[in-house]
């Protein structure tokens, strides 16, 4: 009878730690990604950075990519807004003083 009872403790967190917040962020996702239209400059997987030029359909957009360049490809591949995804210039110029120490160092 304990044995279940553990079973069941474990399943309950198994729950809470792994399915509930996975789920969370893919609605956080799906959510971003259906807010996104024209002009909204995006990075993907890949790590292309480009601008929505328009929405074909609810899977389907076309991104210029620039000079001109209009590629078609699917929506989820869409990590964020390109603003989100720069890093701070404190924390590239504090890296690059890290890289220079550790050069000077060998």
């Amino acid at each position: 009878m304990m044995n279940i009872g553990m079973l069941l403790v474990l399943g309950v967190l198994f729950y809470l730690l792994m399915i509930r917040p996975q789920q969370k962020r893919f609605k956080e996702h799906a959510n971003m990604l259906q807010a996104m239209g024209p002009g909204v400059k995006i990075v993907t997987q890949g790590g292309l950075i480009g601008t929505i030029d328009k929405v074909i359909s609810d899977h389907e957009i076309q991104v210029d990519i620039g000079n001109g360049i209009k590629v078609s490809m699917m929506r989820s591949y869409i990590i964020g807004r390109y603003e989100d995804n720069i890093p701070s210039s404190s924390k590239v110029a504090n890296d690059d003083k890290k890289n220079k120490k550790d050069k000077s160092a060998k």
